[in-house]
């Protein structure tokens, strides 16, 4: 069984200790999480959890499905890099005086992409975007001049042949709707009912 990089997908209620009990799953099978992150997602009240780890297929898909048997996870979802869309972002902070007299840092920051977010005269700061290795060469680069400290984000990710999880939730309702409300014949007589 060859392990490889898969990003799960995660569709959960927005409820607390959702992250302890979905990390214990993880802990219990002793698979290591290279990167998580959180968010809501498109559809109002749902959450999205994007884990990225290594294993092999097999165990990815039962991981899933045992993922779902949790109570508040609608969906798991399972993905190769080839069938994403993902970046992560990273922070560096190098010293100012470096980019000022140094022409190659600028080209070397500009070829990545990166922006300034806080210049200050002791430090600057910079944001980039982009796939790991990317971030590791620009990393390893600005080791070179004094990187004084580098931050990467966890990785998030969309579904290439997605159409969407509120579409998925439009599907069930028309399949399966709700039932219609239901009266409760003691709620006015709560005090013959409720009385002991």
């Amino acid at each position: 069984m060859e392990k490889k990089e898969y990003t799960i997908t995660l569709y959960t209620e927005n409820s607390i200790g959702m992250i302890g009990r979905i990390s214990g799953i993880f802990s219990r099978r002793k698979i290591n999480v290279e990167s998580l992150n959180t968010s809501p997602s498109e559809v109002e009240g749902i959450h999205r959890f994007t884990i990225l780890i290594q294993e092999s297929e097999e165990v990815v898909r039962k991981l899933c499905r045992q993922i779902e048997k949790q109570v508040e996870v609608l969906k798991a979802y399972y993905n190769t890099d080839e069938e994403l869309i993902w970046q992560e972002q990273a922070l560096y902070k190098v010293p100012t005086e470096v980019i000022a007299e140094k022409a190659s840092v600028e080209r070397l920051l500009r070829e990545y992409g990166a922006s300034a977010v806080v210049i200050r005269h002791d430090y600057t700061v910079f944001e980039t975007a982009g796939h790991r290795e990317e971030i590791d060469r620009l990393t390893a680069a600005l080791g070179e001049y004094g990187l004084i400290e580098f931050v990467r984000g966890a990785r998030i990710a969309i579904i290439k042949n997605s159409a969407g999880f509120h579409t998925k939730i439009k599907q069930f309702e028309r399949e399966e709707p709700a039932p219609d409300i239901v009266g409760n014949e003691y709620l006015d007589q709560q005090q013959r009912v409720f009385t002991m």
